[in-house]
């Protein structure tokens, strides 16, 4: 670009109000990968035993953490050692230069005593909403950490509602014995009937114009809390703690920036509503590695607001490494959104395993989100016993919630549109799913440029591509319980699919349908396999099907 050509551009930018990030996107690939900056501490360390804090599991050691941490960070910062025992504790708020550090046997159990909770400011699924303070905090901050071989339990199950259905019968009768309301119909148990109300009424928690936390009062129990959210932080490393039972999402990080999350465990019971894992929200430069989740919703999720005002913040999240994790029970092993509406790039996903999720590679969204999710790599990725999908596209998500405002869902083209293209993934093993590959875009926006190589899927099903563009399959072997077809192709162009394996006497290969299926090649590909190679239907026509050897 000479001098002439960068004028222009800038000038151009400054005229439509183009958001910094995406002037100059960065360049980054698997010989080049995202650098994390870390956080560094002085050795100095101070006990919470010498602010009064007692480990007996009875005594409240708010103020006493809380002390040991703001004065460890008037002094410069350091150490706040935790030591072995059950610490009852209500919300601690972390300083800078400061790392919480829990001894082996070390227990922050957090207070089921609701009113030492504030009500405050946050955000729910990416826009502004009164919530409960949460039990760890921290805004703004610099060189934050929690390290150590202890354990954080946010004592979840005093604030979340249940089905029945998802409990055992003693489980059930042990839940309702121990306090709190049933739905009239007697199938859902709530904390409270303060909870009830706010549930059965569908009631909002967004901060509207004019509203505070506190006119919020009324609805307090329903409020929620994430374990633990970061806001605006630089320089954050979580290492080796397990963080459990939290009331809403478990670790959220929120526009944070230099972020790492290391062999860290995150634990909630599967009918944890919204117990997410780790939920990274319009964060840049992060590194999740070592970790190990078993949660009651998505497990490494990234976000990046909800909606318009997920567009107006315009803080995708971006340049993150995410390798050598295990997920267990989860909605999905890496999902990506569906509030995604600042966007998300620069992902690489490696060496990752994947045991009963519901899905494997999950990424959603809707119509009114907006958004580009691009750039997103993922590579040795293993997988057990999927109940549903292994890699999964679907631009028609949508849970209807209180929070959630008119969204336009016209099927135009504008800024709610939600794009998913340019990604790669390669050498994926997937013993036992629903479906192997299952993508559905927008007829007026396809999920597109997608490439799958070397994969190894044993599903029900093989593929299903609708609404879907430049998707290439390479060296991939189908292995299915349903062979007709193995391959679905609705409304689809621009298709490649080359060395493809699949079981012998398959009754149908391919069923194309829809007349905007076309430019669909196969190559390299034994076709004798299956008695009838293709079916056309629905205004799909047999020229657009090029076979080549």
């Amino acid at each position: 670009m000479n001098k002439h050509q960068f004028l222009v551009v800038a000038a151009l930018a400054t005229l439509t109000n183009i958001p910094t990030w995406a002037q100059s996107p960065p360049t980054y690939s698997w010989t080049n990968l995202p650098k994390i900056a870390q956080p560094a501490f002085r050795k100095d360390t101070i006990t919470i035993l010498a602010h009064g804090a007692k480990p007996d599991g009875v005594t409240l050691n708010t103020k006493s953490i809380n002390a040991a941490i703001a004065a460890c960070s008037q002094k410069g910062g350091g150490v706040v050692l935790v030591p072995a025992g059950l610490w009852m504790t209500g919300p601690i708020e972390l300083k800078s230069n400061v790392n919480l550090h829990l001894k082996k046997s070390a227990t922050l159990l957090f207070t089921t005593d609701k009113s030492q909770y504030a009500l405050v400011e946050g955000t729910y699924e990416g826009k502004r909403a009164a919530r409960n303070q949460s039990p760890i905090s921290g805004v703004n901050l610099e060189n934050v950490a929690i390290t150590g071989q202890g354990i954080v339990d946010g004592n979840g199950d005093v604030w979340r509602a249940v089905n029945k259905g998802q409990l055992t019968d003693s489980q059930w009768q042990e839940k309702v014995a121990s306090g709190g309301v049933l739905k009239d119909d007697g199938k859902v148990w709530y904390p409270s009937e303060q909870f009830k109300r706010a549930a059965t009424e569908n009631k909002s928690m967004l901060l509207a114009a004019g509203k505070t936390p506190q006119d919020f009062a009324d609805m307090k129990d329903f409020l929620r809390p994430n374990l633990l959210v970061l806001t605006s932080c630089k320089k954050v490393l979580l290492d080796g703690v397990t963080f459990q039972n939290s009331p809403a999402w478990c670790l959220h990080p929120l526009m944070c920036q230099d972020l790492t999350i290391r062999n860290v465990t995150t634990k909630n019971p599967e009918y944890a509503h919204n117990g997410d894992g780790m939920d990274i929200e319009s964060c840049k430069n992060f590194l999740i590695e070592g970790c190990t989740l078993d949660v009651g919703d998505d497990a490494i999720c990234i976000k990046s607001g909800k909606d318009e005002e997920g567009r107006k913040r315009g803080m995708p999240t971006e340049n993150g490494i995410i390798r050598n994790n295990t997920v267990y029970n989860g909605h999905g092993g890496f999902v990506v959104g569906s509030e995604m509406s600042g966007g998300a790039r620069y992902i690489f996903v490696s060496n990752c395993t994947f045991m009963g999720t519901d899905k494997g590679l999950r990424f959603k969204s809707v119509r009114g989100r907006g958004g580009v999710v691009e750039h997103i790599y993922a590579k040795d990725i293993f997988m057990k016993d999927i109940a549903q999908e292994a890699i999964f596209f679907d631009m028609y998500y949508f849970v209807k919630f209180a929070t959630d405002g008119e969204r336009d869902e016209r099927p135009v083209v504008n800024e709610g549109t939600p794009i998913f293209q340019n990604m790669k993934f390669e050498n994926i093993v997937c013993n036992g799913a629903k479906k192997g590959v299952f993508i559905r875009g927008l007829p007026e926006m396809a999920v597109k440029n997608i490439t799958m190589s070397n994969l190894v899927l044993q599903a029900d099903k093989g593929v299903e591509l609708i609404d879907a563009s430049g998707i290439r399959l390479d060296h991939v072997q189908l292995i299915t319980n349903d062979t007709k077809p193995v391959i679905l192709v609705d409304n689809s162009s621009n298709l490649t699919f080359d060395t493809v394996q699949y079981d012998a006497n398959t009754s149908l290969l391919f069923s194309i349908t829809g007349e905007r299926s076309q430019a669909i090649r196969v190559s390299h590909t034994d076709l004798t396999k299956a008695k009838t190679k293709a079916e056309f239907s629905k205004g799909a026509v047999e020229k657009q099907l090029v076979i080549s050897q």
